[in-house]
């Protein structure tokens, strides 16, 4: 059975996930931003945190953990390429390998682009993917650490996931990132309704993560390296897919 996924803002434009498994009862959260909002959702839920799954060291990914074991005794879990400057971890992982929440397999991708040793994690049973400040919604997150060829294969990786996966991603970015995609494909029918859609959302304080894939495959400009129309638009007919991110996202950068 898939698990239930509940998705906890957090500070100003973060989120945080539990994915809870019924027949366990085990519960895992994705990120750390702040233990208040993460607390108050396993108080009202009467969940007990049996993991914490950590994409990557930023504060506003990890800030919130202490407070949390203050009051949770959960796995620690995060990259072994990062665990120098992560919270300590009780399991420190990399690409290929796979742990189980509540008898669900959890697949863990090296996303590094936004920073090195970013990771992802994949759960094929609930057909989600949570990415952090790798992919995002209508976006990608800024390359502090990577290179472009590192952010554009990590890319490449999600986004040859199944189409019907959803993209739980880390922040609420997403009427800006839909600003700046309209400036890369403004003929893109598909991604002028999705903006009109996120603005009515946005006006109601919905929020507008998680996406599904295959909506990403169909308007996030940083996916669309590789199609004729973006290059053409931007002038790179024919370039290397890896160049053209790269100017996506300079130019996004600048925005």
């Amino acid at each position: 059975m898939p698990l239930e996924i509940l998705t906890i803002p957090c500070l100003s434009d973060n989120y945080a996930f539990l994915a809870h498994d019924a027949a366990s009862g085990e519960t895992a959260l994705v990120d750390a931003p702040e233990a208040g909002p993460i607390l108050a959702a396993l108080k009202d839920k009467g969940w007990s945190l049996s993991h914490v799954l950590l994409t990557h060291h930023h504060w506003d990914h990890v800030d919130g953990l202490p407070g949390i074991l203050e009051h949770h005794k959960p796995k620690v879990i995060g990259a072994k390429a990062d665990a120098h400057r992560l919270p300590p971890l009780d399991l420190a992982v990399a690409e290929g390998d796979r742990f189980e929440i509540g008898g669900a397999p959890v697949h863990v991708y090296d996303v590094s682009g936004h920073t090195v040793g970013h990771i992802a994690f994949y759960l094929p049973d609930s057909a989600a993917v949570f990415t952090a400040d790798s992919l995002m919604a209508l976006g990608c997150g800024r390359l502090f650490e990577g290179t472009p060829d590192q952010m554009w294969a990590s890319l490449s990786k999600l986004a040859a996931l199944p189409p019907e996966t959803t993209v739980y991603s880390g922040h609420e970015y997403t009427q800006s990132n839909g600003r700046f995609a309209l400036t890369i494909e403004p003929d893109n029918a598909e991604l002028i309704s999705r903006t009109e859609a996120i603005a009515r959302d946005r006006a109601s304080n919905i929020p507008t993560v998680p996406s599904q894939l295959s909506l990403e495959l169909a308007t996030n400009p940083f996916l669309r390296a590789h199609l004729p129309g973006v290059q053409r638009n931007l002038g790179m007919q024919g370039a290397e897919p890896a160049r053209v991110f790269a100017e996506i996202r300079a130019r996004k950068d600048k925005f």
